[in-house]
């Protein structure tokens, strides 16, 4: 499973609503189960003076690059 190694992001579950266009469509809407996968990339980082290769999400490897 991919985990982002910095701030510890992982897969989150949740549903798929249909829309269908009617009256009280979210009560009768077909619903599936389905899963958000965080974007987690291999990378090398400079940790402590070292270059080390990690599983880094891209929000997180957005902030190392402003930090």
């Amino acid at each position: 499973m991919a985990q982002c190694e910095f701030c510890g992001k992982k897969k989150m579950f949740g549903r798929h609503i249909r829309n269908q266009h009617s009256i009280g469509w979210a009560l009768r809407a077909p619903k599936k189960n389905r899963t958000f996968e965080p974007n987690v990339q291999k990378t090398k980082v400079m940790i402590n003076g070292a270059l080390q290769r990690v599983q880094i999400c891209t929000r997180c490897l957005r902030t190392l690059q402003k930090v």
